[in-house]
């Protein structure tokens, strides 16, 4: 039995040119590939952000086959340890090719997704690799903020959007094309609305619809509608443009959204959407958010009292009471947004990493809990570090690279007062381990005790071989108070 290959990777795109949608980005791919031509840029890396299935992996290949480039890439399969990173990012980012290639192109696929103890460490590698670097490094990641504010410092940052349907449909009909399947009127266009912008998953659910047929119509394309962006977008404009209470309510049947979720989109866009010209808050505004308030009462009730047989009347206030609470007409496009607390989670969360690093180094050199470390003893090492007295030496001891010290300084970014706080911890450490291996090299070898006894017994030496011994070393008390803190000890 054989086993299809997977069309996503069949036709996936070998040049820039292939790649379906997102043409600013690409260009923006393109201009950064061109400052590599003329020698190292001043931002090593580029990071391709945006939603699953748009397009970024694939853009990142062609560029590398399109210029030649010898491609390594490590993924969420892979170990990425601040050790393996170093190993295989970062030597390949500094050694010249073995087969003659100009360059070599590293890319990591789902920075974003780096945590728990299998990639400890991985992002502040990443950050080093870069700065090291003499060759190209693309960074996929599909939250950019996930991503430290450092490392994005370091890279150039490019942003994919959701492709349109009217950019799905020709890829698949030329996918149709080259596997020779006829498709019924409306085949192709049902499978690209239902993935909302997905290429990857548009071409996915052809091949599933498609299997072993060669002539596919309406009733052959089983998969459901995706939970994406687009999809919601639609619900809220039926929420903030419709006049049907009803329809608002039963249009985020269709989501798998919990009311907890819908009601941070609601929120979000309400006042935009409501403004009048002269963007004045109006009575629709007020009443809309009335309901809002009534809405958020129940979904407090259910996180209290578990019943989630409330979340209906929670739903219903949200969005049909917000459709319902508009009496004036609203014209006009106005851009609909996603809840901005989420993006500020996203921002935090590497935050939170770094915190609870940071606790551990502490909890391990202090030997405390690190719940405790992240409560009491993270301040006080932030005090330690706003001294100048004391700053190299906390720095040494617990290990901190530069970010650390900006976050336990509450330092918005790395300062030069905090890289030379960095730098001089890290020449100390490199003098402790000098000291180390000097210590290591000049010890004395070992010798069973043998020259421990001889040196005990030589204080009985016979009189001759003292009235040999030259005035100088007679006169000399060394040996003898040698001797005695010996026999003392």
């Amino acid at each position: 039995m054989t086993i299809a290959q997977d069309w996503a990777e069949k036709y996936r795109p070998a040049k820039l040119a292939d790649v379906v949608g997102n043409n600013k980005p690409l260009q923006a791919l393109r201009d950064w590939e061109e400052e590599w031509e003329h020698g190292v840029p001043e931002k090593k890396a580029a990071i391709l952000s945006g939603p699953a299935g748009v397009g970024k992996t694939s853009a990142a290949h062609a560029l590398g086959n399109e210029m030649g480039w010898e491609i390594i890439e490590m993924n969420a399969s892979d170990q990425r340890t601040a050790g393996i990173i170093e190993k295989v990012a970062g030597s390949a980012s500094r050694m010249s090719t073995l087969t003659g290639i100009q360059k070599r192109l590293i890319i990591l696929d789902e920075a974003d997704n780096m945590h728990g103890s299998a990639d400890r460490g991985g992002t502040r590698a990443i950050t080093n690799v870069i700065k090291k670097s003499n060759q190209p490094i693309i960074l996929i990641a599909n939250d950019l903020y996930a991503l430290s504010s450092t490392l994005r410092s370091h890279c150039v940052n490019i942003k994919f959007n959701p492709i349109p349907q009217r950019s799905i449909l020709p890829a698949l009909k030329k996918i149709c094309k080259m596997e020779g399947i006829m498709c019924g009127t409306g085949v192709l266009e049902k499978i690209a609305e239902n993935t909302g912008g997905d290429l990857r998953s548009a071409i996915k659910d052809l091949q599933a619809t498609a299997t072993d047929k060669k002539e596919i119509e309406v009733a052959d394309v089983t998969t459901a509608e995706r939970d994406t962006k687009e999809s919601i977008f639609k619900v809220l404009t039926k929420v903030f443009k419709g006049r049907e209470p009803i329809e608002a309510y039963r249009a985020t049947f269709s989501l798998d959204e919990t009311p907890e979720d819908l009601i941070q989109w609601v929120d979000e866009n309400l006042p935009n959407q409501y403004l009048d010209k002269d963007e004045t808050i109006n009575e629709d505004i007020t009443a809309a958010y009335q309901n809002l308030s009534r809405a958020d009462t129940y979904l407090g009730r259910v996180r209290l009292r578990q019943n989630y047989g409330l979340w209906r009347y929670a739903g219903f206030l949200l969005s049909g009471g917000t459709a319902m609470a508009k009496k004036h007409s609203h014209s006009g496009f106005r851009k609909l947004q996603p809840p901005s607390m989420w993006r500020r989670m996203g921002q935090l969360r590497s935050k939170r990493n770094m915190r609870d690093n940071i606790a551990a180094k502490v909890g391990l050199h202090c030997n405390e809990p690190i719940r405790d470390c992240r409560i009491d003893l993270l301040r006080m090492y932030g005090l330690l570090l706003k001294n100048e007295d004391y700053a190299v030496d906390a720095a040494y001891t617990l290990e901190l690279d530069v970010d650390e010290i900006a976050y336990l300084t509450e330092s918005k970014k790395v300062t030069k007062k905090i890289q030379k706080i960095y730098d001089a911890s890290r020449e100390m450490m490199h003098e402790k381990e000098d000291e180390d291996i000097d210590v290591f090299m000049h010890a004395p070898e070992k010798d069973n005790g043998q020259s421990t006894l001889d040196s005990m017994f030589s204080a009985e030496k016979d009189p001759a071989e003292e009235n040999q011994m030259d005035g100088k070393e007679k006169d000399n008390p060394k040996p003898a108070k040698s001797q005695k803190t010996l026999f003392d000890f």
